[in-house]
């Protein structure tokens, strides 16, 4: 039997709610266990329904616990939760995956002080489910732009809950989901503290199951997904021309084989529409990176590239390399055309990876400024692609991660949303962990916005997906392969993108409220024993 202490030290004792407390050894034991539970509810494992035993167990480890204690049992839940989740970094370079880890770990750590204040307030498991919204929007934003993997709802790819992201985007789905664990976390605290005995603790459980009902429920019971057969549909192709895979990065990023293996394939799709094997697509997908080294310089590159479009007679949309400035962009080309002044500019880059924050001191300690010597250039527009019917919006990788790029290619009308890849980087050790959890981001993203979305990567996974979330078609890794799919052509709006971020927006602030009331209340009588103990004096 787990030891129980019978009272708990708070910010202000006198004025603390009666809470259960558990010997400090079991609490740390329950968070390392909850961070663990939480990461494998992640792809590449992926058991989706143990993504609220996170904020269960968390919950449970810092309910009576000293601020000190509680800081302690996020250092453990944030290590447990973060370093299996982002060990494809490894592939980078250990030093990366340790500082991106410790750093998401330590954020946690000192936001979960704030957690510990709100399990005060009556009715804590609201708070704590404002709590982990409040977390996910500080991590989406700081530092350096913010680092969203390892958001609650981007678990949900494929589960019955995964449409609250249509009524209010991941931040109100994140809340459903920490709601559902904080109430698990109340019925085992409830039934710890009255011994599973009382009224109480029937009333807490029936709550419970209420909650987990209407949060798996609700989705399944409403129309989220309106496609009707006027829609207008495209035949789309998605083209994987893989790598050479080598045990270093250097190997795998041979510039001028990558973009010959997708143009090979691509040539390959002609000769099957040739052939009649195959529809005519009336848009064709490459990966970013596909060409790394800029077609407009390399004649070479310029004239695989234009080939390829030629041979299949369709649009295609090259993820390129482009120079002067250094910037990372899809670009469409057409066939007896060549390269169009329709360009995307990736806007959100990737910190460390696609420039290098402190560079003049990083490059004294580490090699990791020899990776990326020249810092790329951020797009700052949204770009959506006029193909026929088609309305593509684009995203470029790292972006699928963050709400208000991909809200803003719907919003600018796209009826069709493309992620163009390179998961070379992250994988060549055999991972999935990075890729896996980018394509649920993007099953996510088109149950959000009620679009098909394609989803292109050098090496895997590329996927076409069903505005509902679930596949059409999905390759394996590390081979050459292309997909084909006809998909709906949406414009309607869902409210999650209509109300943008307004539900994250308010739940955050209620939050803070919440804590900053409770964080006075506790510090007033302190202030006040101190100001009399000064006027005795």
């Amino acid at each position: 039997m787990i030891p129980v202490k019978p009272d708990a030290e708070l910010v202000t004792p006198e004025d603390a709610r009666p809470a259960v407390t558990l010997k400090l050894r079991w609490s740390l034991l329950i968070a390392l266990a909850g961070g663990l539970l939480l990461a494998i509810s992640f792809p590449p494992v992926g058991i989706w329904p143990l993504v609220i035993t996170g904020p269960a167990l968390l919950a449970v480890a810092l309910s009576g616990r000293s601020l000190r204690a509680s800081f302690l049992i996020g250092l453990v839940f944030g290590v447990a939760f973060f370093f299996p989740l982002l060990s494809w970094v490894l592939n980078v370079a250990w030093y990366a995956w340790v500082a991106l880890a410790a750093a998401s770990t330590v954020i946690l750590a000192v936001f979960t002080i704030g957690q510990r204040v709100l399990l005060r307030v009556r009715g804590w498991p609201v708070a704590v489910a404002g709590w982990w919204v409040a977390l996910e929007a500080f991590r989406d934003r700081w530092p350096w732009g913010g680092f969203p993997w390892g958001r609650l709802a981007m678990s949900q790819a494929g589960a019955p809950t995964a449409g609250w992201a249509a009524l209010g985007g991941e931040p109100f789905l994140t809340f459903v989901l920490a709601l559902t664990g904080a109430m698990l976390a109340w019925l085992v605290l409830t039934g710890i503290a009255g011994r599973w005995r009382t009224r109480r603790t029937a009333l807490t459980a029936v709550a419970f199951v209420a909650v987990a009902a209407v949060a798996a429920g609700v989705p399944a019971a409403l129309t989220l997904d309106p496609v009707s057969p006027q829609d207008p549909t495209a035949e789309l192709a998605a083209v994987q021309g893989d790598v050479p895979r080598g045990q270093s990065l250097a190997t795998q990023l041979n510039d001028a084989m990558v973009t010959a293996n997708h143009a090979d394939a691509t040539i390959n799709l002609a000769n099957q529409i040739k052939d009649r094997k195959s529809p005519k697509p009336d848009l064709v997908i490459w990966p970013e990176n596909s060409t790394d080294l800029d077609p407009l310089l390399y004649p070479q590159i310029y004239d695989e590239v234009a080939g390829a479009t030629d041979a299949v007679d369709a649009p295609l949309l090259v993820g390129e390399l482009l120079e002067a400035p250094l910037r990372n962009a899809g670009q469409l080309w057409l066939p007896g055309t060549g390269p169009t002044n329709q360009v995307y500019v990736k806007r959100q880059l990737v910190p460390f990876g696609e420039y290098i924050p402190f560079r003049s001191l990083l490059q004294k300690i580490t090699p990791l400024t020899a990776l990326q010597p020249v810092n790329f250039t951020a797009g700052h527009k949204t770009v959506v692609f006029h193909v026929n019917s088609i309305r593509l919006g684009d995203v470029i990788c790292y972006e699928i991660g963050f709400d208000n790029l991909v809200r803003s290619e719907v919003n600018a009308g796209a009826n069709l949303l493309a992620v163009q890849t390179n998961d070379a980087t992250f994988e060549w050790d055999g991972q999935t962990g990075e890729t896996g959890q980018q394509l649920a981001m993007a099953r996510m993203r088109a149950v959000e916005s009620d679009r098909a979305v394609v989803v292109a990567s050098t090496t895997g996974y590329s996927a076409i997906i069903a505005p509902d979330g679930q596949l059409i078609e999905k390759s394996g890794t590390w081979r050459q392969t292309v997909l084909e799919a006809k998909v709906p052509l949406i414009t309607y709006t869902t409210l999650a993108d209509r109300v943008g971020p307004w539900p994250e927006y308010i739940i955050t602030i209620l939050t803070a409220i919440a804590f900053a009331a409770i964080a006075a209340a506790g510090l007033y009588p302190a202030l006040r024993r101190r100001g009399a103990a000064r006027s005795k004096g």
